[in-house]
């Protein structure tokens, strides 16, 4: 049987829940995402926080998890940007289960990257079933005393809690859907059922209150069954990470043939994409067009050589000969980023900048620190800290993306590609593509305003066109307009629309 003061916790632990799926619901179910979400995050985390169980303090090496997770949410308060906002939200929830995992006392930073993954399920297990426990933890002791009403009385109690509801809600609907239906409502029950979005609001608060009562069941009870799985000893880090299931031939083998592969065709960029060797006659086709293609596939082979480094270092048995060869393969991964980014700035100066495009450089500058970082903790012999530092790479490259501001970013380039031609090489494309602009997030409205009166008249009329559109959509939209959205990127686009004549 539970405690009385176990039981109350429960109880408190599901009133805060439900109190924040209120507040949720109201400042999250149609407002445009805005100052909401950090907002939203902070409430969580100070809940977390004092909730958090006694006597366990946190490990002040995970200070910077509630940090990140503020951080990355107010991005979504920073940049107009849906995609960027989708990367932003989900750092910001991964962080933000951490560090409810933190405030309980459970160490994560200090954890090794296998440990960190488990935990993670663990903290997604909790915190979608924990709500269910605390639930079944809140229910009333069992009484002593014979019951003085008939045994039949309480079922048929909470069957009608539960029917109630449910038969509003479908009669709602269903008068709703069909007048004749509705008719006979109003003449059997005597006044309209019009419950409007209230069964939808209902399930925003159950949702939230859900996900946040099982977050602050970590916050306050941790995570008891990994612990005594796995955490509770004293340095269990040796133990997962030490065993090894690849040999050092098995490893061997991998690395000398992945070095072949990667080195013949480095040895190949650097004779013809940076020896300047006649590709006309090697391949068929002129430098230019030779150049400007394969950046995706390029990026997408470096990743996989990044990733059979990572697997072989979890899996295989190291010795000399590994050492050198994974060394090797580092250089020569960092060789073919290098052909990518190349090849990625002749495309981009022929043709434009797209978000994509952006995209694709941010993912092989932050490949390169990665392979870098792995290089180092190769030849120290720490690769443990490899998670935490991709972890950390992952973490400054969402954040720098937020300070570039992609759609500004791109929308900036393309726009001075027309005004100043000269930035074009000359088998490149000037035009400018106003229905791509229009479609790129409002980050980049104050750029195009303010290019307007330098553009030629064709291409300024076009993209008015579409900014006068724009405008309508964004000063009419009630997501808008709440405070709960506000976002810095559309209150400047809205105040450069406004100006357009």
């Amino acid at each position: 049987m539970l405690r009385p003061d176990a039981r109350s916790a429960a109880r408190a632990l599901l009133l805060f829940a439900l109190a924040v799926g209120i507040v949720g619901e109201v400042g999250l179910d149609g407002p445009a995402p805005g100052i909401n979400v950090p907002l939203m995050t902070l409430l969580v985390l100070g809940i977390g926080w004092a909730v958090r169980r006694r006597g366990r303090a946190p490990d002040p090496l995970d200070a910077w998890l509630p940090i990140t997770a503020v951080v990355l949410a107010a991005g979504i308060a920073v940049r107009a940007d849906p995609f960027v906002g989708l990367l932003d939200l989900a750092g910001a929830a991964a962080f933000t289960g951490a560090s409810v995992a933190a405030f309980s006392g459970l160490a994560v930073t200090r954890r090794s990257l296998s440990l960190i993954l488990v935990t993670g399920a663990w903290i997604v297990e909790s915190t979608l079933v924990g709500t269910a426990r605390l639930i079944a933890a809140a229910r009333p002791a069992p009484r002593q005393q014979p019951r003085s009403l008939p045994s039949w009385i309480g079922p048929i109690g909470r069957g009608l809690v539960l029917a109630v509801p449910l038969v509003v809600i479908l009669a709602s609907l269903f008068a709703s859907a069909d007048p004749i239906f509705q008719r006979g409502m109003d003449d059997v029950l005597g006044f309209r059922i019009d419950l409007g979005a209230l069964p939808a609001r209902l399930l925003v608060v159950i949702a939230i209150s859900w996900l946040v009562g099982g977050l602050l069941a970590v916050a306050s009870g941790g995570l008891p069954a990994l612990e005594r799985a796995s955490l509770g000893a004293a340095a269990p880090t040796r133990s997962v990470t030490s065993q090894r299931s690849l040999g050092t031939t098995e490893a061997l083998v991998v690395l000398v043939g992945v070095d072949l592969v990667v080195g013949l065709f480095v040895g190949l960029q650097l004779a013809y994409l940076f020896g300047g060797l006649d590709t006309l006659a090697a391949a068929g086709m002129t430098y230019s067009n030779y150049a400007r293609r394969g950046y995706f596939e390029l990026v997408a082979a470096a990743g996989l050589s990044g990733g059979i480094l990572v697997a072989l270092e979890y899996l295989a048995v190291r010795s000399r000969a590994y050492l050198a060869l994974a060394t090797v393969l580092v250089g020569l991964t960092l060789m073919v980023l290098a052909s990518a980014a190349l090849r990625l700035q002749l495309y981009q100066d022929a043709y434009g900048w797209t978000e994509l495009r952006l995209y694709v450089a941010v993912s092989i500058v932050a490949m390169a620190a990665a392979l870098a970082t792995l290089a180092a903790l190769l030849l120290t012999d720490r690769t443990r800290w490899l998670g935490h530092a991709m972890a950390v790479i992952g973490v400054v490259s969402l954040i720098g993306l937020n300070l570039i501001a992609p759609a500004a970013f791109v929308a900036e380039r393309n726009l001075q590609r027309v005004i100043d031609p000269s930035l074009v090489p000359p088998d490149g494309e000037v035009a400018l593509d106003a229905d791509y602009l229009a479609v790129l997030p409002d980050d980049a409205i104050p750029a195009m305003v303010s290019a307007l009166p330098r553009l030629p008249a064709a291409e300024a009329d076009r993209l008015r066109d579409l900014l006068l559109q724009r405008r309508v959509e964004l000063l009419s939209d009630p997501a808008y307009a709440s405070p709960f959205g506000w976002n810095l990127g559309r209150e400047r686009a809205k105040e450069a629309l406004r100006a357009l004549p």
